[in-house]
Formats: structure tokens, sequence, C-alpha cells
């Protein structure tokens, strides 16, 4: 039986100790996958030697994850020297000022800038203890996509419980809304709080979908990616307005 090709809509996360142990995997994976989301947790690990070399090497796209939150001059100035790099997408936290700042540091580069807007691993519990206003949970979520959006961002990060609220904003025309917390059927939550199916998150507006632990934990991690795929390209990844 003829296996899926690897599609870009999914990104695999290497949730992994160090940039050795990052690139095993991905030579295991193959040419299963061709997305890769390089986070904060590996940078000290070797992680941007591995965004290099997965990206010049092996002909991978790179999502580096690090969720830039600083005074604008300081996001510029970081944006700015990672747009070097030639990466592909850079999360940045969605605060107008943040956003506007990175635009300016990526430059004429083709590094995609990411909103976060909240974190899926956080519910309206976590927001209370740190402070932000009460009010409901995925309208907070939708006002700081729309402010992010606005504000410059070529995408947001969401939940994909909020990815066809966030699609149907104005503001999101021809923007990019890639979705962490997605769990194939019956895999473990993990730290997520907020999840979906791959197919449900593409199905909801989502344009890639970012998946760690049940791909890098499974016992044939290819296997698992291409499991993805397959159902990344099922009828029931198919958008309703498609």
């Amino acid at each position: 039986m003829p296996q899926p090709a690897a599609d870009d809509r999914l990104i695999v996360a290497l949730d992994v100790p160090d940039a050795l142990a990052g690139l095993k995997l991905a030579t295991e994976i193959g040419d299963a996958v061709s997305f890769y989301k390089i986070g904060l947790g590996m940078l000290t690990g070797g992680g941007l030697a591995l965004a290099n070399e997965l990206k010049a090497e092996h002909g991978k796209r790179i999502f580096l994850d690090m969720k830039l939150f600083d005074i604008g001059a300081t996001v510029e100035a970081a944006v700015r020297g990672l747009a070097q790099f030639d990466l592909d997408f850079l999360t940045v936290h969605g605060d107008p000022h943040v956003v506007r700042a990175a635009q300016e540091g990526k430059g004429a580069s083709e590094l995609r800038i990411l909103a976060v807007t909240i974190l899926t691993s956080l519910d309206r519990a976590d927001l209370d203890a740190s402070l932000i206003r009460p009010g409901d949970l995925q309208e907070i979520v939708l006002e700081r996509a729309a402010r992010a959006l606005s504000a410059g961002a070529d995408g947001v990060i969401a939940s994909p419980q909020e990815a066809a609220l966030i699609r149907a904003l104005p503001e999101a025309e021809g923007k990019l809304i890639v979705t962490p917390g997605v769990r194939p059927a019956g895999a473990a939550l993990g730290d997520q709080k907020r999840v979906a199916t791959p197919a449900q998150a593409v199905a909801d507006g989502a344009d890639h979908v970012v998946v760690g632990r049940p791909v890098w934990q499974a016992e044939d991690p290819r296997a698992a990616a291409q499991a993805i795929v397959a159902e990344l390209n099922s009828p029931q990844a198919l958008r309703a307005n498609a």
C-alpha cells in the first residue's frame, strides 16, 4: 500500500533534549515530514544549529518557536538576527508593540511572524492567577488575534477550538492560523487543555497543525506522522466553506 507523502500542514515539534536527539528523530522520520518546530527548550541544546542543518542540508521547513516578548527595540534586534538564518516561521507574543517591532526586524526576509494569543496550556483559572482581565477566554483570544493581525502579524498561534472563530475575523483574511494542542484520537492530552484532532483543526480553519508527543513518543515516529498526514487528507478534514 503506498504511504502518504509529506504534507507541510503537519509541523512536528522536536521537543527533545538537544540537537543530536532532534536530528536522530528527524532522520528516523525521513521524508514523511517536511516541517519541524524547534522551541525554546532546545535553545541551549543546539536548537539554532539544528534548525540550520535541517533547513540547509535536509530541505526542511523550520518553525522557530521562541515566543519573543520584550521592549520593541530588543524584539526588533532579536528578530533581525534570527531573520538571517532563512527560517520560515517565528513566534512572538501578540501584543501589538511586539508584533510591529518583529515586522521591522524581519525586514525584507520571507520569515513569517506568528503571534501568540493565549497559550493552549492555559485555561480561565490560569488567566485569573496571572491577573489577566476577566472575561470569556475565547473572547480574549479573538480580541488578541484581531489586534495582532491589525499590527501586521503574518498569522496567529491559537487553540484548535478558536481556529474557526479566528478564521471568520475580517483581519484574518489571507493570514495563517497555526494550531498547537493537536492530538490524534486516543492520544494523551499531556500538558494541553484546549485540544482537537488534526482533521478537526484543519476543518475549522487551521493552515498548519503542530504535533509533538504523539509523534516523538510513538514506538514508530515515522508511522505516527504518516497516520496524521493521512488524517489531514481525509474527508473529515475538509472545510465546510472550502
